[in-house]
């Protein structure tokens, strides 16, 4: 009998509340080995007695979890909006989860805004540094309010942090297949470094170094703007992205546009060898909670990568199968196609992974 798996699951705020119990209940029904246990925190726990991580609350998921299935943060209620950056932002960098991947990867080519792009077309993954550049809050305000306000943002970056996701992307890329099953071959590190010359001068450094270590990786470069402009040119022409957080999140919000959008998109946010967090990545979309409307494929999605992740490989094919199922026959939420609710859509998955034996993705 498999070791039991246990799994800390936050739904959150506003849709991550509908979409992870889809998530839950599809996993339930491949009958992996995996317990998972639910927290409550979250806008509705912060207004209720102003708690936004329990005290030694990221030492617990990291000492009793093997991983974490998190939904949104995000309430109007809430305007400073500061449990969602002390829970989601804190659990990144406290927990150390300093690799954010992103696998861009096209299901059906009906998802697909641009003409002609099949699904072995759109295939590739974006690395993002998930625990330093601006997001560290470093900076400040002077003369707040008046004509001659300044505002300071640092963008911070170590010769530690930028090795190891830049590492962490080119050992991806050696150990990690396309859908097809060929190799990837090509590691293609985007930055800024003719504008941002300090930062982007040890992202270059750096990827020159570490990319001696694996001689048989093809490099690539490219600036930022460039990259947003051939990624919608031509997507064929990417395999494995590595970058800094601010362009890791602006890019991977337009590789999710390639794909069908935020609500098929997952990620991960790892930290190797350690407790890891999954998010779908579409926020908590205060505007259609509680509708019964939001896409549960995200979330879905990322309980697969979750599973794949902790070595389940068989039930994760079997619910990325059970996707594909969904999408091509149109069991899926209006905003991909289909006329199904939140909840429809991932009983009907649930269902197609409980009676199927062998799917093929």
């Amino acid at each position: 009998m498999a070791a039991l798996k246990k799994i800390a699951a936050i739904p959150g705020d506003g849709i991550g509340q509908e979409v992870i119990p889809q998530a839950l209940k599809v996993v339930q029904a491949t009958g992996a080995a995996i317990e998972f246990t639910q927290f409550d925190w979250g806008a509705d726990r912060f207004l209720a007695d102003s708690t936004t991580v329990p005290t030694d609350g990221f030492t617990m998921l990291a000492r009793d979890f093997e991983a974490i299935l998190v939904g949104a943060f995000g309430d109007p209620r809430i305007a400073s909006n500061i449990h969602a950056k002390e829970i989601l932002l804190g659990m990144r960098t406290k927990m150390d989860l300093f690799a954010n991947v992103r696998p861009v990867r096209l299901m059906d080519e009906s998802l697909c805004p641009l003409k002609s792009v099949k699904p072995e077309d759109l295939d590739f993954t974006v690395i993002r540094e998930n625990t330093e550049g601006v997001y560290g809050d470093s900076g400040g305000v002077f003369k707040l309010g008046t004509p001659d306000e300044v505002a300071i943002q640092e963008d911070i970056n170590t010769r530690k942090g930028v090795e190891r996701i830049i590492r962490y992307a080119f050992e991806y890329c050696s150990n990690s297949k396309k859908m097809n099953g060929s190799p990837r071959r090509r590691v293609l590190m985007c930055d800024k470094s003719n504008a941002m010359t300090h930062a982007g001068g040890l992202w270059q450094r750096t990827f020159k170094d570490v990319a001696r270590d694996f001689p048989k990786i093809e490099t690539q470069h490219m600036y930022v703007d460039a990259l947003c402009m051939q990624m919608v040119r031509d997507p064929r022409n990417f395999d494995v992205i590595v970058t800094n957080n601010m362009f890791g999140d602006i890019i991977t919000d337009l590789a999710a546009g390639l794909q069908g959008g935020l609500g098929v998109a997952a990620s991960g946010n790892l930290r190797p060898r350690h407790t890891s967090m999954f998010e779908p990545v579409h926020g908590s979309a205060p505007p259609i909670a509680g509708k019964n409307v939001a896409n549960p494929l995200g979330a879905i999605l990322t309980a697969a990568m979750m599973l794949a992740h902790l070595g389940l490989d068989q039930p994760a094919r079997k619910i990325e199968s059970a996707v594909l199922a969904a999408v091509r026959e149109k069991k899926t939420t209006a905003d991909i196609g289909g006329t199904l609710g939140t909840e429809q859509a991932g009983e009907w998955i649930a269902s197609k992974v409980s009676t199927s034996k062998d799917l093929d993705y």
